[in-house]
């Protein structure tokens, strides 16, 4: 599973922006998300498979955390692109206070 794969999904989006305030067990997910614990798991399964989450034991618990490694992997991907889009964005805003 790829990265993008991975983020396509709002659910794993909004899973690997609670996992962004800190280590999470697996309940306080299925609460945050409002969903049933086995589909909360299935996106868990996915961000792991993708790199983006780190699991581990305590006791009887699973705790989950966010792995930013291929965060900044993607993020380093996108610099060119972020460059140009700017560059666009700016020029419309130039554009646009000149409509005014």
């Amino acid at each position: 599973m790829s990265i993008f794969d991975a983020l396509g999904d709002p659910a794993r989006r909004k899973i690997l922006s609670l996992l962004g305030n800190g280590e999470l067990p697996a309940g306080a997910l299925v609460a945050a998300l409002r969903m049933p614990q086995p589909n909360v798991s299935k996106h868990l399964k996915v961000l792991r498979e993708a790199g983006l989450v780190r699991v581990r034991g305590d006791a009887q618990r699973r705790l989950y955390s966010l792995d930013t490694a291929p965060l900044r992997e993607l993020d380093a991907w996108l610099s060119p692109y972020r460059r140009f889009w700017a560059g666009k964005l700016d020029a419309l805003g130039d554009h646009l206070s000149r409509s005014d």
